[in-house]
């Protein structure tokens, strides 16, 4: 991001870590936001699995299933808050007056972005608490841990950045907060909740080519070890591409907005 490189500084690292304590103070005072993003994905998830589980046919115990699905669904639910505190630090002047101080875009978006990483990962090894309590039982290897891990992480970041320009470019933090159904959408229309040959036959394409499904099948064939096809090489191109593009639109509305 040299667009908005922090000037004059020899270590910026020291701001990006600022900002990202500064994001999780943020977390810790918004108890109701805190909240929704941690528990809405194990609401979901008991739902599905002891409401409607029993009605959906996917050739195995439905619990297995939709673990994954619910942890990508986990991510993309806490990430969309990025928006709305990228929003409000744009819109009620915060940003102008780091800009002052000679902070750059960089550390003040890194900081929201990291800040919600951590959160979702606290977020994630709750999801999976309540999911090995209810019945979930993985058999990855140690290489598919590192495997599901890194995959979960980059989506993390891709959506993060792309929540974050979504956040810059919004003009209040209720339209910054529409980026949440436009991510659960995209995650209820993939396979993390039902087989996509379930679906209609017009919704198939989009179901078998958008971010959600190729991640989802990637986490699921690593933690249940079975066949994942060419799902990971599809899932990191589509996560590379999304952070690719979140990171230059991030740095070229900030340097407009903030001229």
């Amino acid at each position: 991001m040299s667009e908005i490189a922090i000037p004059g500084r020899t270590n910026p690292a020291t701001d990006l870590l600022i900002m990202a304590g500064r994001g999780l103070r943020m977390s810790s005072r918004q108890i109701d936001a805190l909240l929704t993003s941690l528990m809405l994905p194990v609401m979901l998830m008991i739902v599905f699995v002891y409401l409607f589980g029993g009605a959906i046919s996917t050739g195995t115990k439905y619990i297995t299933y939709v673990v994954p699905g619910v942890m990508l669904l986990c991510a993309a639910v806490g990430s969309a808050g990025t928006a709305v505190s990228v929003c409000q630090d744009m819109t009620g002047g915060i940003a102008d007056r780091f800009r002052s101080m000679d902070t750059g875009g960089a550390a003040v978006l890194g900081g929201h972005v990291m800040a919600n990483v951590v959160r979702n990962i606290a977020s994630t090894i709750l999801v999976f608490g309540v999911a090995f309590a209810i019945g979930f039982r993985p058999h990855a290897t140690l290489a598919g841990w590192f495997g599901a891990a890194g995959i979960l992480l980059l989506f993390l970041a891709a959506v993060s950045w792309l929540c974050a320009a979504v956040g810059v470019l919004a003009r209040s933090p209720e339209s910054a907060s529409g980026c949440m159904f436009a991510l659960m959408f995209i995650t209820y229309a993939s396979s993390a909740f039902v087989p996509i040959r379930t679906m209609p036959s017009w919704l198939h394409g989009f179901a078998g080519h958008q971010p959600a499904t190729p991640v989802i099948e990637t986490l699921r064939g690593l933690l249940l070890r079975t066949p994942v096809g060419t799902s990971p090489w599809q899932a990191i191109a589509w996560c590379g591409g999304i952070l690719a593009v979140s990171v230059a639109a991030c740095a070229m509305l900030f340097r407009r907005r903030t001229a």
